[in-house]
């Protein structure tokens, strides 16, 4: 019997006519396919650089999204915190709306009615000076590498290509050739080579590599998640990034902060360096920026630090696009309430008090803060992925990450009630 018959559920594309919903053919909303017809067209046409779920969805609001066959799923993923405020929030689905009947898209080459606003708004949310908006998560680390190495070059005085940025172990920044360059992931990092050079990896959470590396008078910044997010939500020792922010100032080095996937909310605090009254040199931000409606990510700092970017140095065609910035000064208005991170945190803390006591035998260690957590397994009872399908198949969508951890992040909107089911499922499928 296989792993999902375990639950009585059977497999995905034996479902019984009779209780399946009606298809998007049969609803009128046109598409005329099924969900393995789809799937199996992603296969022939497209890339197969992603293993995703077997499900199609057509629909969504809020916490919940609908296949095409019209099944309901509730959301505990989030794409990656990237729909924080929940599918199609109202607010955002509004502006969006309003700012495709005014302006799109100008490039940098003029000014719109929306950069300066928002660099305005995003800055004072976050308590630094400038901001810089580029498109993808990884397109604000690459800002922010290039920005620390001309820093370091133009006002610390390190000589001409010998500038260091320090890393995490089990970081995650993103995907491009740099980026990779200084991962340990060997999926993202192997036959992608030759790899750039400039970068130095340290144990995350330990401030004695930090000092160690810190010596160097070559080092211009530490670049680090203040949460490792694909590394499995692993939470660094308290005092950790208060040490670190300290550490880095007396050695004339910026402390860089990926926030794209802690940020925004998604900890109980309007960034995770918050939890330790921290305001890092530079942070970068990105997913729930843009509302999970348009890409958008920015690098915020002072102004001695993105003032060294000269005319030409830098730039992206659609990055500070009017669409884009309209979108995330209605987020950055959402989060000046207060409201989401204080769901977070009440709803967070009810999510880590459920998965810690009641979680099953499998179960080798809960991780989390705010609405974010991670439920790694023994190594016995690895992957974890049959256990997300099984959770699929009885309407929850989580994904794993390195196989023995079941990564949850479900919207900050979501419901106690929809918590608690999701919650319920999860248990279920670990046991």
């Amino acid at each position: 019997m296989g792993f999902l018959q375990n639950f009585g559920i059977p497999p995905y594309r034996t479902i019984p006519a009779a209780r399946r919903a009606l298809t998007r053919r049969e609803r009128g909303y046109g598409g005329g396919m099924d969900s393995a017809s789809y799937i199996a067209l992603e296969e022939r046409a497209g890339a197969h650089n992603y293993h995703p779920l077997p499900v199609v969805i057509a629909e969504a609001e809020g916490a919940w999204v609908t296949d095409v066959e019209g099944r309901r799923y509730l959301d505990f993923l989030s794409a990656y915190s990237a729909l924080n405020f929940g599918h199609r929030h109202p607010r955002l689905t509004e502006v969006a709306h309003r700012q495709l009947d005014r302006l799109t898209l100008t490039s940098r080459a003029i000014h719109s009615d929306q950069l300066g606003p928002f660099c305005a708004e995003l800055t004072d949310l976050v308590g630094l000076e400038r901001a810089l908006p580029m498109n993808s998560g990884a397109e604000a680390v690459e800002s922010a590498i290039k920005t620390a190495r001309a820093w370091g070059y133009r006002h610390k005085g390190v000589p001409d290509g010998e500038a260091v940025i320090l890393v995490a172990h089990q970081n995650f920044h993103g995907r491009t050739t740099t980026i990779i360059s200084f991962s340990d992931d060997p999926v993202a990092r192997n036959d992608f080579g030759p790899y750039t050079p400039g970068f130095q990896a340290i144990a995350y959470g330990d401030l004695d590599e930090l000092a160690a590396a810190l010596e160097n008078p070559h080092v211009v910044a530490f670049l680090v998640e203040p949460i490792q997010g694909e590394a499995g939500i692993i939470v660094p020792p308290d005092g950790y990034l208060r040490s670190v922010a300290q550490m880095c100032r007396d050695a004339n080095v910026l402390f860089i902060a990926d926030e794209i996937q802690s940020g925004l909310g998604r900890t109980g605090h309007t960034l995770a360096c918050d939890a330790e009254g921290v305001t890092p040199d530079v942070l970068l931000l990105g997913k729930a920026l843009g509302g999970g409606i348009v890409p958008i990510s920015a690098v915020a700092s002072r102004s001695d630090v993105l003032g060294v970017l000269r005319p030409g140095e830098h730039g992206s065609t659609f990055g500070g696009n009017p669409l884009a910035l309209a979108i995330a000064r209605e987020v950055i208005a959402l989060l000046a309430t207060g409201e989401y991170q204080q769901r977070s945190a009440e709803l967070g803390a009810h999510m880590l008090q459920r998965l810690t006591h009641e979680a099953p035998g499998t179960v080798r260690e809960v991780r989390g803060r705010g609405l974010w957590a991670g439920v790694e397994v023994h190594e016995q009872f690895a992957p974890v992925r049959p256990r997300c399908e099984a959770a699929l198949d009885l309407g929850v969508i989580v994904k794993d990450t390195h196989a023995t951890t079941m990564r949850l992040a479900p919207p900050l909107t979501i419901s106690r009630e929809d918590l608690d089911h999701g919650i319920d499922v999860v248990l279920k499928v670990l046991g």
